[in-house]
């Protein structure tokens, strides 16, 4: 049976089909590395294409070889929740779905049709923002419709019933990864789920989920030396010589500004839950995105195999491990710079869950599934660009912020409180304006309270903390060494978007995280209860006594650089 792929990026959604069988003739896409990639892999000779054509012209659509199949992935990231905190202008998104959804409609209503199956993935998200059923004229079709002698109104493409939401682990990923699919077996009229082929604890009949210790402990790690040893596929039966794996023997390491940034997020948010730092090879790999970044909660950072203390310590996946992640066999390319092919690999669907949906076609149309999967097991090196470089990586340039950039930071998060040294206020949420805040966060989420702390204030409970068990100790440290490490408020913004740890001032960051070791090292464990007409913390009466003394130290730090 024939396939056709819309919005098909690196052509995950085809890959799997592929596997099972399937004839892929042609892929659709307006990004030229996509175009490439998928050319490349499925020896097509397929030109960029803007799928919105498809809204405004039924001639473009009968150019669109009859297939038994169509599947698509209209881009997700004006859907994504993470694009502008989920605010960002969903209506291309929208439309690019429905000109989708109208090529389905044409090709699924028209006379001596062959449409057997189509099927749509997108994030989540994206079903809030689409209609459960959409008739003739919603999709731009009422004309087309009478010429067909359908009724425009009739419903075309019904939603309703047919979307669900896959989780790839379960079905043999190794990434956890949920995405919306809908679509419709002709046949069924409607879409037929596959059985999950996994699960987290191996029972009912199901293998145990795909760990990610599978891909890091039985693949070559990116620091291995050049050899034609051959290598095993850790998913398909398909073995390659190690000096053929591409994308993947390079430094991948990370700066420590990047990734102590990213653990400080993952493990201490002011108001999310704590994740894995590095990543928990126990589980399935968490989300791969199509962006390569290093610094934020949804980087996902392993520890580097060679030893490094500092830049370096930490790497990212390289693009074959992302793309292994994926589902993509080790013989699968992808063309375009670095930065092409992670949002290649990031964007593409996993080709277990496509390999279950051709799957549940096949079964549906009393096909034969194959014994074997139809996977590629050559490729032609010289046609591709390949990151493999063998060589170890100079952090001589880390990356800086943009001036002005705003800074926030806690050293413990204990009783849900978090005591926050920013350059900016928080609870107005306003640029900096070369000042340095204390405040004080009551709650672990949006719209708590918020307590101002003026400069100074550390005075006022310096004699609390002195009467206190390792109090003394504490103000030491605090005003021996620790203070004169904390310069103007202009140079710790200036350390701050260079990136820098400093040599004579420290920078905010490694500012806040000593005190952190400094408590730590104290082992205060005890709580301090406030009458009220001495309270500190003015939404409680009983707090942990590290908050009172990161109270004291934060805001020694925001006084001591504003009137420096």
């Amino acid at each position: 049976m024939k396939v056709v792929d819309f919005f098909c990026g690196a052509g995950g959604f085809s890959e799997g089909f592929r596997q099972m069988g399937f004839n892929i003739v042609h892929g659709y896409d307006y990004w030229k590395p996509a175009v490439d990639t998928y050319n490349y892999n499925f020896e097509l000779n397929c030109t960029s294409k803007n799928i919105q054509e498809f809204w405004e012209s039924i001639e473009e659509i009968n150019k669109v070889e009859n297939t038994e199949v169509i599947i698509g992935s209209p881009p997700c990231v004006s859907f994504s929740s993470s694009n502008k905190s989920g605010k960002a202008d969903k209506s291309l998104g929208v439309r690019l779905t429905e000109a989708f959804l109208r090529v389905v409609a044409v090709k699924k209503y028209q006379p001596n049709s062959i449409l057997k199956a189509w099927f749509m993935e997108n994030v989540v998200n994206s079903k809030k923002h689409l209609k459960e059923q959409y008739n003739f004229i919603d999709l731009n079709l009422k004309e087309w419709a009478e010429e067909n002698n359908l009724n425009p109104l009739q419903i075309a493409i019904d939603l309703t019933n047919n979307t669900t939401v896959i989780n790839s682990a379960d079905y043999g990923s190794i990434q956890a990864r949920k995405r919306l699919i809908s679509g419709e077996i002709i046949r069924n009229n409607q879409l037929v789920i596959p059985v999950q082929t996994h699960n987290s604890d191996g029972k009912d009949r199901k293998k145990k989920y795909r760990k990610l210790k599978d891909l890091l402990q039985c693949f070559p790690t990116p620091f291995s030396e050049k050899s034609d040893n051959l290598i095993s596929d850790i998913q398909y039966d398909l073995n390659l010589a190690q000096s053929k794996i591409t994308d993947h023997f390079y430094d991948s390491g990370i700066y420590e500004s990047e990734w102590s940034l990213s653990k400080f997020w993952k493990t201490n948010h002011p108001f999310m839950g704590k994740m894995s730092f590095p990543e928990n090879q126990e589980k399935p790999s968490r989300t791969i995105t199509a962006t390569k970044i290093a610094n934020s909660r949804e980087s996902i950072i392993y520890k580097t195999e060679i030893a490094r203390i500092g830049d370096g310590e930490y790497r990212l996946p390289t693009v074959r491990e992302a793309s292994i992640i994926m589902g993509f066999p080790i013989t699968y390319q992808f063309v375009g710079l670095e930065s092409s092919k992670w949002r290649l690999v990031g964007n593409a669907v996993c080709c277990s869950v496509s390999r279950a949906f051709a799957t549940q076609v096949l079964q549906s149309e009393g096909l034969p599934v194959p014994r074997k999967l139809n996977v590629r097991e050559s490729f032609d090196e010289k046609r591709v660009l390949n990151l493999n470089n063998y060589l170890q990586k100079e952090f001589l340039n880390p990356p800086q912020k943009k001036k002005g950039s705003r800074f926030r930071r806690h050293a413990i998060k204990e009783g849900n409180l978090t005591v926050t040294l920013s350059n900016y206020d928080i609870e107005e949420g306003k640029q900096t304006n070369g000042k340095w805040y204390t405040s004080i966060q009551y709650g672990t989420g949006d719209g708590f309270p918020i307590q101002k702390i003026n400069n100074n204030y550390f005075l006022k409970i310096e004699d609390l903390i002195r009467k206190e068990k390792n109090g003394e100790k504490f103000l030491g440290i605090i005003n021996n060494g620790f203070s004169e490490k904390i310069p103007s408020s202009k140079i710790l913004q200036n350390l701050y978007e260079k990136q820098i740890p400093g040599e004579e001032y420290h920078n905010p960051i490694l500012l806040v995280d000593k005190i952190k070791t400094i408590l730590n090292d104290l082992d205060i464990k005890k709580d301090i209860q406030f009458e009220n007409k001495n309270k500190v913390f003015k939404h409680k009466s009983r707090v942990p006594l590290r908050q009172l003394f990161a109270l004291y130290a934060i805001n020694k730090i925001s006084t001591t650089a504003n009137q420096t």
